[in-house]
């Protein structure tokens, strides 16, 4: 090669190794000041797409967890309810003993009724008045809370609390003392066309409930399956009729319909919220729309009496069978929470390994890139001498010059 002054191709050459030398540096300097791999997307496009996938899904399952917390704390509100709920009624359930015992005078017979009187109305307040949020948990109006304990849209990351069984509200007006009702066997039980209330004031309100039952008090085909027992179908037909009737706005709003075990024959009992008569009406005026003509309804199905033994007996039956409802919606409730905790130490294990999986992505290996970092710092300083001294070169010309 020439020895040329006007392009000095060492300092060139030095200065583009120098070039890539301090780029390297400066990366390393930022990832070891960041902590991150990837600081920008020109670091690794692909990569960056990957982590940002992951870390939506993160933090979505972390706001799961909370969601699944918050359901826990909602069947807990609901189970401490309960809970009271069975105490006031095995203390029903002593009164009913008692009761039936004839050596009771009228006047203890009538301190008995007047403190089952009082149970049945904190019962009644209690379906009413426990809530979580602002929304009332266990007097019949929320039957299903859906609770979203999963970071996709798909239906496998919902689960629905079902509080239909935990109707306190139901319970109490099952109990009430002196409440009128019919009560229907699944026998007698067709389209519900409407229901009358006669009030306190001797004024009657019609509410027309015929869309909402016109096709569920029929036997569905998920009510005529042969492996179920006449029992099952009996229990599951009124079911499916007080998931209708307490669907219906109108008919919720005053009335309740609750299931009730009759001497081991469950049976429908629709009821006035307000302790007024209830009574069916096919349309026309006539009543006796819920049972098959020449098919006399029982009256006064919701009321537990203690004047006598032979109604007392027939009180602890009634109780029994409510503690019964009340227990089983309690194993409900206890099921789901379990499921809940169960759902947060499954998001905890995923958050735990997908954020993981992200760190090995984003996050720089400290000690590798001090040795990076180490490396293209001595390179600068050995590349800023030697520019010096390729730049130095052209000089030796001037000796030649004389």
């Amino acid at each position: 090669m020439g020895f040329a002054i006007n392009t000095n191709n060492d300092a060139l050459n030095t200065y583009r190794n120098l070039t890539n030398v301090q780029n390297s540096l400066s990366k390393s300097l930022e990832r070891l000041s960041s902590g991150l791999r990837i600081n920008q997307a020109g670091d690794d496009a692909a990569g960056l797409t990957i982590s940002t996938q992951l870390g939506a899904q993160v933090s979505g399952l972390q706001q799961a967890a909370r969601n699944a917390q918050d359901g826990t704390s909602l069947v807990q509100t609901a189970d401490g309810a309960l809970s009271q709920a069975q105490s006031i009624l095995g203390r029903l359930r002593d009164l009913a003993v008692q009761a039936g015992n004839d050596s009771n005078s009228t006047s203890a017979r009538a301190a008995i009724t007047s403190e089952a009187t009082s149970l049945t109305a904190e019962l009644a307040r209690i379906g009413s008045s426990v809530n979580f949020n602002g929304t009332n948990l266990l007097d019949g109006s929320t039957q299903a809370f859906r609770f979203q304990v999963g970071a996709d849209g798909n239906s496998q990351s919902q689960i629905t609390v079902d509080l239909s069984g935990a109707n306190l509200a139901g319970v109490a007006a099952a109990l009430t003392n002196g409440s009128s009702g019919d009560k229907f066997t699944t026998a007698q039980i067709k389209t519900v066309t409407s229901f009358i209330a006669t009030n306190d004031n001797g004024s009657t309100t019609k509410y027309d409930v015929s869309d909402a039952t016109s096709d569920a008090l029929t036997a569905a085909d998920g009510y005529t399956n042969s492996s179920m027992t006449a029992a099952q179908l009996n229990e599951a037909k009124v079911d499916k009729a007080i998931a209708a009737l307490s669907g219906d706005s109108a008919f919720s709003a005053t009335f309740t319909a609750v299931k009730i075990n009759d001497s081991g024959t469950f049976k429908l009992l629709v009821t006035a919220k307000d302790g007024s008569a209830v009574t069916s009406d096919d349309g026309t005026g006539t009543n006796g729309a819920l049972h098959e003509a020449g098919t006399a309804a029982v009256a006064n199905a919701g009321s537990i009496k203690f004047d006598s033994a032979v109604n007392a007996q027939a009180a602890i039956t009634a109780i029994d069978a409510q503690i019964a409802n009340v227990s089983k919606a309690r194993a409900n409730i206890g099921a789901i929470e379990n499921r809940f905790n169960n759902v947060v130490s499954t998001i905890s294990t995923s958050v735990q390994n997908l954020t993981a999986a992200k760190s090995r992505i984003t996050d720089v290996d400290m000690a590798q890139e001090m040795v990076n970092y180490t490396r293209a710092n001595v390179l600068s300083q050995s590349g800023t001498a030697m520019l010096a001294q390729a730049n130095s070169l052209p000089q030796l010309a001037l000796k030649l010059l004389g």
